[in-house]
């Protein structure tokens, strides 16, 4: 029986959601024991294993999305199918909403209610019973073990002078590059959707070229801001609270940064390849919705992490 005449396309059994899941194990594995690698077995060739999580990863993928694109190809994705994909997405995207509101939560809740209290405000305030000579204010730039673990020099903001050198100024403003690159791609990515719609080849592929190139340029620079928050300002993990929520955040959202931009890159090589019409190009319109929604985390991290 055809694809057409059947309510719902089955899909052959697949062993690739099982590779998945070993996947994440060993994504998970590799990044707790490279940021602690006393607690695995591999010491200090830890990081080896997060590569190889990744490799997995990156395989995984590729041999999905390419089952996927060939039965879309095929034409099996029928007209129920393919309603189910926009719901499918759709609810993917707002679990990742209640993913950021979490972590969003917890910064609000240790800066409204957690550091006032400590610092002796309203009935639960303790001041100078668990941290002596406490001081309640945002960020905490002296924590208890600042003995053992030194805390930062200087909070990240708009204008932050990162180092000593003659770049320190220029890398200050990284937020507000980072901020433009993602604003800026979040223009091109429409452009490029509208000249889908149109028909116009030409100006899908280059400016979505111009979206990746803008959203691998954000992680770029936040791979140099991570390096000077640890090696100049001494904001790292260990740092307290703030070294925690901060990289939290900010290393969340750029993840999801990687992974919008894979998923664009395969977008742009099956537009090069001729893939999507006026009536097929859910593939691309899911990218661009994820790539929408990471701007939109952005904008929200900017203000409570840089700003306020």
């Amino acid at each position: 029986m055809s694809s057409h005449q059947q309510p719902y396309y089955v899909p052959k059994s697949s062993k690739l959601p099982f590779a998945m899941a070993v996947t994440m194990l060993t994504l998970i594995i590799g990044a707790s024991t490279t940021l602690k690698p006393e607690l695995g077995p591999f010491g200090e060739n830890s990081y080896l294993v997060l590569l190889t999580g990744f490799l997995m990863m990156w395989t995984t993928m590729f041999f999905w999305f390419s089952q996927v694109i060939k039965e879309n190809n095929e034409g099996l994705n029928n007209l129920m199918l393919n309603n189910s994909y926009y719901y499918g997405m759709a609810w993917f995207i707002f679990s990742e909403v209640m993913f950021f509101f979490a972590f969003f939560f917890a910064l609000a809740y240790i800066r409204n209610f957690a550091v006032p209290w400590l610092g002796g405000e309203g009935e639960k305030g303790i001041s100078n019973i668990l941290w002596p000579g406490f001081e309640a204010h945002w960020p905490l730039m002296v924590t208890p073990d600042q003995a053992a673990f030194p805390g930062p020099e200087e909070e990240m903001s708009f204008g932050t002078a990162y180092g000593h050198g003659g770049l320190a100024g220029v890398l200050g403003w990284i937020p507000l590059y980072n901020t433009i690159c993602l604003l800026s791609s979040s223009v091109t990515v429409h452009i490029a959707h509208l000249g889908l719609k149109n028909g116009n080849r030409l100006q899908f592929n280059l400016f979505l070229a111009i979206t990746l190139i803008l959203g691998y340029s954000f992680v770029v620079l936040q791979a140099i801001e991570y390096s000077e928050a640890y090696t100049q300002m001494g904001l790292t993990l260990k740092s307290g609270a703030y070294g925690t929520t901060f990289f939290m955040l900010t290393g969340f959202h750029g993840f999801h940064v990687c992974l919008g931009a894979i998923i664009l890159t395969i977008m742009l090589i099956r537009g090069l390849r001729g893939h999507f019409s006026h009536d097929d190009q859910f593939g691309f319109e899911a990218g661009s919705w994820y790539w929408h929604f990471v701007d939109v985390v952005w904008i929200c991290l900017v203000a409570f992490v840089y700003v306020m």
